[in-house]
């Protein structure tokens, strides 16, 4: 089976990324039969029912809840809260005119060691992340998703932005199918507010965070500050507490020493969309959460280009 052949494209539409510019392939959930029945079709105590009506097998019927669009999202086995921002915003925003029949299906990245206290530490779950992620997507891709996210700060474990970008273009000609990633999602966030000078802040230690910067600088932007919480376990990411994530955007980056144009915030696990909410109008600058800015990319790729709430005022603005 070749690589593409991982993806029904029979009856697929091509869009164009209206952040990306690319060619964008979504698939049809519904090729027919949609759902196939097996004989002799509905039952009913163990005999097929009569005069029920046909589930016609020359169409395609919609997945029930994902009917608008069907999202893959690629998440390590640690992360507790890049599915429940992306569930909050879809909840938030539901309607025509928002997220209703928008869904998510989630395969996670198997970590078994998520410690990441050394260098070492950082380098294993490096190798773990990275030598998991294919059998991931192969999981993700049994629902048969149209588009696919990664929820994963690959600066966190990889320096730099060509060798962010390569395995990305490896397990994107693998899946057959089209991806928002954290790097193409931010440089596009950042450049609508013409941002320039940024604080960042993470859950990383000291090689981490000089990771993160060595991204956001090689992506043409100035780090004026930096904040790493140095979680020395990747599930704990998701228990530091909002207070701490606020002082840090007050008293260490958003001041007026710094002159920012943005706060950028790294690490999927950490949660953030409440603190975003809370402080953007009172700094008077955006705060770009990971999770609500990949998948604001996600969606804006995809077609939906409403207003939307509850993620942050990029997703409300642009």
């Amino acid at each position: 089976m070749s690589e593409k052949g991982r993806v029904n494209y029979r009856g697929a539409q091509t869009i164009i990324g209206i952040l990306s510019g690319k060619k964008i392939t979504i698939p049809d959930a519904n090729v027919p039969p949609m759902p196939a029945l097996a004989p002799p079709g509905v039952i009913h105590n163990g005999e097929k029912t009569e005069n029920f009506g046909e589930i016609d097998s020359a169409r395609g019927y919609p997945d029930v809840r994902s009917f608008r669009r069907k999202f893959g999202l690629l998440i390590p086995a640690t992360n507790t809260s890049m599915e429940h921002e992306l569930w909050s915003i879809i909840f938030r925003n539901q309607g025509p005119d928002g997220l209703d029949g928008v869904g998510l299906h989630t395969a996670n990245v198997l970590t078994p060691k998520p410690q990441l206290n050394t260098e070492a530490d950082l380098l294993e779950y490096k190798k773990q992340f990275l030598g998991g992620l294919r059998t991931a997507v192969e999981g993700a891709l049994v629902a048969e998703p149209q588009y696919l996210i990664m929820g994963m700060s690959l600066e966190h474990i990889i320096g730099g932005i060509e060798e962010i970008r390569a395995p990305m273009v490896d397990i994107e000609a693998y899946s057959g199918l089209s991806w928002a990633t954290w790097y193409d999602a931010v440089q596009a966030a950042l450049d609508k507010y013409g941002a320039k000078r940024i604080g960042i802040m993470t859950p990383f230690d000291k090689k981490g965070n000089e990771n993160a910067t060595q991204m956001f600088e090689e992506l043409g932007y100035e780090v004026v500050s930096s904040v790493g919480f140095s979680c020395a376990n990747a599930l704990h990411i998701a228990h530091l507490p909002d207070w701490a994530k606020e002082k840090a955007i007050l008293e260490l980056l958003a001041n007026d020493e710094n002159k920012l144009d943005a706060i950028v915030q790294c690490g999927t696990n950490m949660s953030l969309i409440d603190v975003s909410e809370k402080l953007e109008p009172i700094v008077g600058i955006p705060i770009l959460g990971i999770n609500a800015v990949t998948f604001w990319y996600a969606l804006r790729e995809n077609g939906f280009e409403g207003a939307l709430a509850g993620g942050g005022r990029l997703l409300r603005e642009f």
